[in-house]
């Protein structure tokens, strides 16, 4: 029982980085305007031919209204992300003198240390036998 809520949990877990990161990216905007393109093509093709119906739909002057959703949207977006003051990492000065030294190497053991010979004892010689009387 308690290894299928561990499963579960994990799963979880991982769809939930995995949309945190699609919603980062802007991956969702993508997948939208996929969704409007397609629609706006199969709805012109019904009454125009191929070449005209992509050249409609791809033009950006015959919008549908899911594109332009989609397009107040990105930018309300970028406006709010204009006005969220960014944050700049701040490093405090480096010295003049600054330098950077490679550490010693260590040589505290011996390279014979090791060696299969001295990380196991060798086996007595003749190996002992058995005492049956």
């Amino acid at each position: 029982m308690k290894t299928d809520f561990v499963t579960v949990f994990a799963r979880c877990g991982k769809f939930l980085v995995v949309a945190a990161l699609v919603l980062a990216t802007g991956a969702h905007w993508a997948a939208l305007q996929s969704v409007a393109w397609t629609t706006m093509l199969a709805n012109n093709l019904r009454t125009q031919t191929v070449s005209e119906a992509m050249a409609n739909t791809f033009d950006g002057r015959h919008l549908c209204p899911l594109c332009k959703a989609i397009a107040a949207a990105k930018k309300s977006a970028k406006k709010s992300e204009a006005v969220s003051p960014s944050l700049k990492m701040e490093f405090p000065p480096a010295p003049e003198n600054f330098a950077l030294i490679s550490p010693e190497p260590i040589s505290a053991f011996s390279l014979a240390e090791f060696s299969a010979d001295a990380s196991s004892p060798k086996p007595p010689v003749p190996p002992p036998r058995s005492f049956s009387a």
